[in-house]
């Protein structure tokens, strides 16, 4: 199964979204799934990503799966989301969107809580949850690695991969309709 992970920048959030879906994947079955993170077309943020998205899925409908996730930001995405899925669709790409609330960095604070200055349930309603605790968090806990420790710190994190389902219900829904195109 060949995979593509469709970040609103790659440069920092692919080292976050590989292991994780690498995780997602193996969880439902897929555990030799070859995973891509989407480097070209470059997309940096939210509306470039929805820009290039007839693009990006008739580019890359060979894959199996194409896994689009942005950012919330404290913003109602779904119906925004739904309307990609049926361009990719169009396009003959099967897409799948779903938007890390409030950041993608905190799917990887969920690990990390007994570290983190704030209660969980504070800290993910926050919309600016990457500059207010995750910079931060990264400054004290990260490396000089490539990532900046991400790769190292979201491994970590799914080390309780069932606390982070648990904290992060989006990502549960998300691994079952996984799980659903998978079976068809």
């Amino acid at each position: 199964m060949k995979v593509l992970v469709i970040p609103e920048d790659p440069t920092y959030n692919g080292y976050i979204l590989k292991p994780l879906v690498e995780r997602m994947l193996e969880e439902v079955g897929k555990p030799n799934a070859s995973v891509q993170v989407l480097t070209n077309p470059r997309a940096q943020g939210y509306p470039m990503v929805k820009a290039l998205m007839p693009d990006i899925a008739e580019r890359y409908k060979h894959m199996d799966l194409l896994l689009f996730i942005p950012d919330q930001d404290c913003e109602d995405k779904a119906a925004e989301l739904i309307g990609l899925e049926q361009v990719a669709t169009d396009n003959g790409a099967k897409l799948l969107a779903c938007a890390a609330v409030q950041e993608v960095e905190a799917w990887l604070l969920a690990g990390h809580v007994s570290k983190l200055p704030k209660s969980w349930s504070i800290m993910r309603e926050e919309c600016s949850l990457k500059e207010v605790y995750f910079q931060p968090f990264l400054a004290a806990h990260g490396d000089k690695s490539a990532g900046g420790g991400r790769e190292r710190l979201m491994r970590e994190t799914l080390r309780h991969y069932d606390g982070l389902l648990m904290r992060c219900p989006e990502l549960r829904e998300l691994q079952e309709r996984i799980r659903t195109v998978i079976v068809r």
